[in-house]
């Protein structure tokens, strides 16, 4: 059994990861935690979270001597803000424990990446150019190895899922960017309340216009430059791109339908349409990433969904877990 430690339990990212790790076989939470000045600091988990009453009754227990917690666990989940993860990460790592951090703290290994996109510096280069960007169905291998995993976020992962095959296989013509037009629930933006993601607040539009910060961060890892528009939906969660793209000449619907087979086709938290395309309710409180297409002469649309908790945070954290511990890919999670 593993000792693990969920730093930021209290979001809707932890109560998610706290549901997995408690019902994984081969994993025991050790504690709950969140910073020493939240106001959900001595409460239980299920009062938060009444779903979870008589399933993880543990106390939120405040962060404070870090040192103290990094002797007790083996395993620590970082459910918390970019710069809460940048200083906690080293910490725990100097330590021995493994982390699997869900911020944006180390998914790019530029350091003048995080002056620009996520406004502060970057002090830890050394644990920055170890990181392994958790992108599951691609990075196995390297996350089989590494001792910090940066689970990617939750609209690059629905975008890159989609696009990777596409680009792997040559099929692209790369003189038009992809456009991807992506739409979120509002549990993206947090548990925090604000008026712009008040539920009755909420309208359909698009935020982030050429500066969202998981912009470079797709473009980075795809390693092709892409138009991408991010809109916040009035829906609670789960994430829809419609990504738009053109084909080379000769390239039919029988070779995008071969390349998403190739790179998927043992890969089961990925689900690709033979006919149609998803929708949000398809995904809504499950790991998968489900693709559809349909094609048009040398036009492309792929349709990719996800919750954004799950596959865009929790789920893919423990998947990461999963392969990094050699435990089946799917524990926990199906």
């Amino acid at each position: 059994m593993l000792n693990t430690l969920i730093v930021g339990a209290s979001g809707y990212a932890g109560v998610e990861l706290a549901t997995y790790i408690n019902r994984h076989p081969q994993m025991t939470i050790t504690a709950l935690a969140v910073s020493a000045q939240s106001p959900d600091a001595g409460k239980l988990l299920s009062d938060l979270h009444p779903q979870l009453k008589g399933v993880v009754d543990l106390p939120l227990e405040p962060l404070s001597d870090v040192a103290s917690w990094a002797s007790k666990v083996d395993v620590v989940f970082l459910a918390t803000a970019h710069e809460v993860s940048h200083d906690l990460a080293p910490a725990f790592l100097e330590a021995g424990c493994v982390v699997f951090d869900l911020s944006g703290a180390f998914r790019v290994s530029q350091p003048g990446f995080y002056d620009e996109f996520y406004g502060f510096p970057h002090q830890h280069p050394q644990w920055l150019s170890q990181a392994v960007y958790g992108l599951a169905e691609w990075n196995y291998q390297q996350i089989k190895q590494a001792q910090l995993i940066a689970v990617p976020g939750c609209y690059p992962t629905a975008a890159q899922l989609a696009l990777r095959p596409l680009l792997e296989a040559g099929l692209l013509d790369e003189n038009q960017w992809p456009v991807i037009n992506a739409t979120s629930g509002v549990s993206g933006a947090g548990r925090k309340a604000s008026m712009t993601t008040s539920f009755c607040e909420v309208s359909l539009q698009p935020y982030g216009i050429f500066n969202h910060r998981h912009h470079p961060e797709i473009v980075n890892h795809l390693g092709t430059p892409v138009i991408f528009t991010p809109h916040l939906g009035n829906f609670p969660r789960g994430i829809l791109e419609t990504i738009t793209c053109r084909l080379k000449a000769g390239v039919s619907r029988d070779d995008v339908a071969e390349a998403f087979h190739n790179a998927y086709q043992d890969k089961p938290l990925v689900r690709i349409y033979d006919k149609g395309v998803p929708a949000i309710k398809s995904i809504v409180g499950l790991p998968y990433c489900d693709i559809g297409f349909a094609v048009q002469g040398d036009h492309l649309i792929a349709v990719s969904a996800i919750d954004n908790l799950l596959k865009g945070a929790a789920s893919q954290a423990v998947q990461c877990l999963n392969i990094r511990f050699a435990f089946p890919e799917t524990e926990s999670l199906v």
